[in-house]
């Protein structure tokens, strides 16, 4: 009889640990990571905010953020099976097409990208056109060969004397009243104010007509075949991240920008919500009535047009390759907004 009992109690035990177990397995989180384009900030800030606020765990995920930055590689790390999601952009995507690499965005958070260029005050650039009076515009080398080339064929007056190296110092165009320079609408206007005591003129190139997507969510084609759940749980918390970041309590999710870039002050950060609200970086076109992070065909073909038109890309591309309308315009989140 006492036999008897000690196999009750083993077995009653054994089948509370596999329940345990059972139960803890089911409530595992899946674990994925996402590098950046460049180090922390505020324009990362919904990525932080759905990890500080729970946002990822309430839908299954543990996520990790890898911080991106100059000697960082992280469109290599996806391509290497390293990290799950990237940071992309349009170009990226369509060159990946080219040379045969299965990478694909599933969500665009910025409807506009943030790229500007700006002008001194006071010298009579009112309007976009108007930078074509101009001696100067300092440009890197990406926007020389894109941004520049469709502003001479849309535009009067653009001239390719124009061009000027830009150092990523903005002494040269404070120096020179008659010059332009490139920037990141959240970025580079701040800097300047502070160098210079004046802000500069800001002109948006989204606003002026030139249309990529901008801070997207790209993965692989692997994963989006073998793990499709993953993917849009990943979509859709990440843009109530965004959601809960610009209308939300962010105090957690800036603590976790400026722990990771310790640079990163809160004059910059509260500056750099401020232009993405006013400008509609995150909430514009399609976004408004269908949900931050909406792709649509229309829109990507309007961009992939632009950049055939220029000579960036090649007419029989398969750009449709590049990206997937799937997993967003679903309106997730926009219950959030106050």
């Amino acid at each position: 009889m006492e036999q008897l009992r000690k196999t009750h109690a083993y077995l009653a035990g054994l089948a509370l640990a596999f329940g345990l177990a059972a139960a803890g397995s089911a409530h595992a989180l899946d674990e994925v990571s996402y590098g950046t384009n460049w180090l922390a900030q505020a324009e990362h800030g919904g990525f932080y905010q759905a990890v500080a606020d729970g946002t990822y765990e309430k839908y299954g995920l543990k996520v990790k953020i890898v911080q991106g930055g100059p000697n960082a590689a992280n469109r290599a790390l996806l391509i290497a099976g390293k990290v799950d999601f990237y940071m992309g952009g349009p170009l990226g995507d369509m060159d990946a097409v080219k040379e045969g690499i299965p990478m694909v965005s599933v969500a665009s958070i910025f409807q506009k990208d943030p790229q500007v260029l700006l002008a001194h005050p006071g010298v009579g650039v009112d309007k976009f056109e108007d930078l074509a009076k101009l001696d100067t515009i300092f440009m890197g080398k990406d926007g020389y060969v894109t941004y520049f080339e469709w502003m001479k064929k849309n535009f009067k007056g653009f001239r390719e004397n124009q061009y000027k190296p830009y150092t990523f110092n903005p002494a040269p165009f404070i120096a020179d009243k008659k010059s332009a320079q490139q920037g990141y609408l959240t970025s580079e206007p701040y800097e300047i104010e502070k160098q210079a005591g004046w802000a500069p003129k800001v002109f948006l190139l989204a606003d002026a007509g030139y249309s990529p997507y901008s801070t997207m969510i790209t993965t692989t084609q692997g994963m989006i075949d073998k793990k499709p759940d993953v993917v849009q749980r990943f979509v859709d918390a990440s843009i109530e991240g965004w959601y809960n970041y610009i209308y939300g309590d962010n105090k957690k999710a800036n603590d976790l920008i400026k722990k990771d870039n310790p640079e990163m002050t809160d004059g910059q950060i509260a500056y750099s919500i401020a232009k993405m609200k006013e400008y509609g970086i995150l909430e514009s076109g399609d976004a408004l009535t269908k949900g931050i992070g909406c792709m649509t065909d229309a829109r990507y073909k309007q961009f992939f047009d632009e950049m055939v038109s220029i000579g960036v890309e090649p007419k029989d591309l398969d750009y449709k390759k590049a990206y997937t309308t799937k997993f967003v315009c679903k309106g997730v989140g926009m219950a959030l907004k106050k």
